[in-house]
C-alpha cells in the first residue's frame, strides 16, 4: 500500500514538474526556451495569415489553391495542439479560456473547422493577427503593458458616460433621419426612414459618401447643421477617456512579463509573490 502511494506521489511530482516546465515555455518569455517558442509562434501566425490573404487572390487560388488549403490545415492543427497545451498547463483553465487572449486563440482555429459547414469562413483566420499582441511580452516591452492597463481602466471608468453619449447620438440620427425623410422624400433618394437614418449616420460622422444628397434648400440647411454638429460630437468620447486617464493618477510601477500559472494573467510587479488577479502563487 505504501509502495503504491509512493509511486502515485512520484507520478504526481513528475506530472507537476512537466506541467510547470511546459507552462514556462508556453507562457513565459523570460527564458531562452520561452522566447524561442513565442518567436516561432509569431512566424507561424504571420505565415498563416499570409497564406489566407493569398488564397483570396483569384489567380493564385486557381493555381495554388490546394497547396494553400493544405498549409491552412497544417497551421490550424499546430495552433490546436498549442491551444490544448495552454489549457493543460494552466491551474485554472476556465480563467484562460474566457480571457481576452484565450478567446483570440480559440478564434484562431475555429474558422478552419467551420469551413466544413460554411463556405468562406476560412478567411476569418485573419483573427490570428490579434495573437501578435504577444510581441509586447516577447520583447519585454512591459511599459506597453502598463499603458494598455491604464487605457483599459480609463475605458472602464468611462463606460457609463460613453453609453449616455452613444444613446444621445442614436437619438440624434433617428430624429434627423426621420426629418430628412419628411423633408426630402423618395424623389431625392430618401426612400425610407432607415435609409434616411443611414444618411444621417454617414453625415454626422463626417464621412459623407455622397450616394444620397438632399435636393431642397431646407434639407441642405439641415444637412449643414448635422455636419457642423458632427465635428463637435467626434471630440466628446476622446475627451471623456482623456479626463478619466488623467484622473487615474496611477503610480507607474515596474512590472514583469511573468504569467500566473493559475490564470495566465500578466502585469505583475517584480517583487510580487502572489497573483493580484486570482491569488495564485507566482
Amino acid at each position: 500500500m505504501e509502495l503504491s502511494d509512493r509511486k502515485a506521489k512520484s507520478k504526481d511530482r513528475i506530472s507537476s514538474h512537466w506541467r510547470l516546465r511546459l507552462h514556462e515555455i508556453i507562457f513565459e518569455a523570460d527564458t531562452a526556451a520561452g522566447k524561442a517558442f513565442d518567436i516561432i509562434l509569431l512566424v507561424l501566425i504571420l505565415s498563416s495569415v499570409t497564406a489566407v490573404m493569398l488564397e483570396s487572390v483569384a489567380t493564385i487560388e486557381a493555381e495554388y489553391g490546394n497547396f494553400l488549403r493544405g498549409i491552412e490545415w497544417f497551421f490550424t492543427i499546430i495552433f490546436t495542439i498549442e491551444y490544448i497545451a495552454r489549457i493543460i498547463t494552466i491551474g485554472k483553465p476556465v480563467k484562460y479560456i474566457f480571457s481576452f487572449l484565450g478567446i483570440i486563440d480559440l478564434l484562431a482555429i475555429i474558422p478552419t473547422y467551420l469551413s466544413f459547414f460554411i463556405t468562406g469562413t476560412q478567411f476569418l483566420l485573419v483573427f490570428r493577427t490579434f495573437r501578435l499582441l504577444r510581441v509586447f511580452r516577447i520583447f519585454k516591452l512591459a511599459r506597453y503593458l502598463t499603458a494598455a492597463d491604464s487605457l483599459l481602466l480609463a475605458l472602464k471608468a468611462s463606460r457609463f458616460k460613453i453609453t449616455v453619449f452613444l444613446g444621445t447620438v442614436i437619438s440624434i440620427v433617428i430624429i434627423s433621419g426621420t426629418i430628412m425623410y419628411i423633408v426630402e422624400g423618395p424623389e431625392n433618394g430618401f426612400t425610407s426612414i432607415p435609409q434616411s437614418i443611414y444618411w444621417s449616420i454617414v453625415t454626422l460622422t463626417t464621412v459623407g459618401y455622397g450616394d444620397i444628397a438632399p435636393g431642397t434648400i431646407l434639407g441642405q440647411m439641415l444637412a449643414s447643421l448635422i455636419m457642423i454638429m458632427g465635428y463637435g460630437i467626434i471630440a466628446v468620447p476622446t475627451g471623456i477617456v482623456t479626463v478619466e486617464m488623467a484622473n487615474l493618477k496611477k503610480d507607474e510601477k515596474s512590472i514583469t512579463t511573468q504569467s500566473c500559472p493559475q490564470c495566465s494573467k500578466q502585469g505583475h510587479d517584480h517583487d510580487a509573490v502572489f497573483c493580484k488577479y486570482c491569488g495564485g502563487k507566482l
